[in-house]
Parts: structure tokens; C-alpha cells; sequence
């Protein structure tokens, strides 16, 4: 069964509309790259995932759970937004890690305010804080931080702010892990820092949504490649069809630009 479900999604911005009925469908431990012009929807179908955005129509389902109906009122509850974002770890273009927080701080502060809503926080406060450090300090080593956990986002460069971030969307141990432009603000050099932990997260099966335009990156790590143009899926499929073997000219269009000269 498929880990995510997403049917006939529409998302117009007063009288333009910007997802034109985006279907597809992600397997557990799949990593999907969604390619294409600025403007073109990416960002949007991310932010509608993350229910940062609420669609117009369609269905979103997550381990066989409906999250989103638009026909049934019950699914688009703002008391249970948060809930479904769960499933979603969502890291943004610009890092958006709160500067008065270090950066082992703004990895455990999503669990820390979870975790004051269970039943038995007070009884185990001291305990449960501690386990959430722990797995906190555990991720930004993964993240090749371990030097850099109390350091503020300031002290910090942007490659090192993106890992922060990263290990802050695994913190809640979402099902799907989504980067929007996860390179897009970083200087060349830092680039390959932020490419590299991706590149390792996909290699331990974590199942991702990578928007970019790092087009040998999208080909070499993704098991599946979606291309969208002007609100539409116009193409998908394997990185070797969209890469070498495209069906639509917009598509070699898109991609002529990555491989002249």
C-alpha cells in the first residue's frame, strides 16, 4: 500500500490557479523529485502536503488514512491540522530556525511542546526531556554537527543551518521527509554539504519529496521524477525515462537548459 495518496488536488490564489489537478502516489522508502520552472507549482502541492496551504479540491491520504477530503468537512478541521502535519517533515528554502534558540535547542523545541500534552509529562518530566536531548544530540551528529550544538543560527554557516533544520524535521519522526529547494539559498560550496546528508538519508530508505533544480542530483538519488509545468504533472516516471527518454517537449525543453554547453 502506498505510504501517500494524492488525488485531483487543486489550489487556485484568488482567480489564479496554481495546482491543476495534481494526482500521483509514493512507497514507502521511495524518494521523489519534483522538477520544473519557477512558478510552475512545486512549492505549493509542498505547502499543500504540510497543510500549510489548504487545497480547493482533492483527497490526501497518508498510511491509508484520509488527511484531506474536500468533500467531507470532518477531514478539514483546523483542530487536527497539526496532528496531520505529523506525517510531514517539511524543511524550507531559508533554514527558518529561530536565532534566539541554539541549534540543539531548535531540534528538541517541536518535541518539547508535543510532549507537554501527554498525560504523564509532570510525573516524567525530568525523563522525558532528557530523551528528547538525547535523540536531539543524536541527529545533529548524524547531521555532522556534533561541534555545533550550542551554537545560534548566526554562528552558524548556511550549510550548517540547513543540516540543523533537516535533523529538526526528523526530530518528529515523520513519514515523509519533503525539502523545498533545500540548496536554493546556500553558495555553491555549501551545497554539496546539504546534498551529501540527503544523499545518505536516502540511502537508509527514508521516504522523500525533493523540490530542485540540482538536476544530476534529482537523477542520481530519486527512484521516481516528477516533471510539473504550469500547475500540471505534465510527465512522470523513472530517472532514466524523464532524464534520457522524454515523452513531451516541454520537458526536453525544461531540460536543455541543464545540458547545453
Amino acid at each position: 500500500m502506498a505510504i501517500l495518496e494524492v488525488e485531483h488536488i487543486r489550489k487556485s490564489f484568488e482567480h489564479t490557479e496554481i495546482l491543476k489537478d495534481i494526482s500521483f502516489s509514493l512507497e514507502k522508502g521511495q524518494v521523489v523529485s519534483i522538477i520544473g520552472s519557477s512558478g510552475s507549482g512545486k512549492t505549493t502541492l509542498l505547502r499543500c502536503l504540510n497543510f500549510l496551504e489548504r487545497p480547493d479540491t482533492g483527497i490526501i491520504r497518508a498510511n491509508g488514512e484520509t488527511l484531506f477530503d474536500s468533500d467531507n468537512p470532518t477531514t478539514q478541521q483546523e483542530s487536527e491540522i497539526r496532528k496531520k502535519r505529523l506525517h510531514f517533515g517539511l524543511v524550507f528554502q531559508s533554514f527558518h530556525l529561530f536565532p534566539q534558540y541554539t541549534a540543539l535547542e531548535n531540534v528538541m523545541l517541536a518535541k518539547q511542546l508535543l510532549a507537554k500534552e501527554q498525560p504523564d509529562y509532570r510525573a516524567r518530566k525530568t525523563e522525558i526531556l532528557a530523551e528528547i536531548k538525547e535523540q536531539a544530540e543524536s541527529l545533529l551528529i548524524q547531521m555532522g554537527l556534533s561541534q555545533r550544538m550550542n551554537n545560534y543560527p548566526h554562528q552558524l554557516s548556511g550549510g550548517q543551518c540547513q543540516r540543523v533544520a533537516i535533523a529538526r524535521a526528523l526530530a518528529l519522526q515523520p513519514d515523509i521527509l519533503c525539502f523545498d529547494e533545500p540548496t536554493s539559498a546556500l553558495d555553491p560550496e555549501l551545497t554539496g554539504e546539504v546534498l551529501k546528508v540527503i544523499r545518505e538519508l536516502a540511502d537508509q530508505n527514508t521516504t522523500m519529496i525533493i523540490v530542485t533544480h540540482e538536476m544530476a542530483f534529482a537523477r542520481d538519488v530519486a527512484n521516481h521524477v516528477i516533471f510539473m509545468d504550469d500547475g500540471h504533472i505534465l510527465e512522470q516516471g523513472t530517472p532514466t525515462q524523464i532524464f534520457e527518454h522524454p515523452s513531451e517537449e516541454r520537458t526536453r525543453q525544461f531540460l536543455s537548459r541543464f545540458t547545453q554547453g
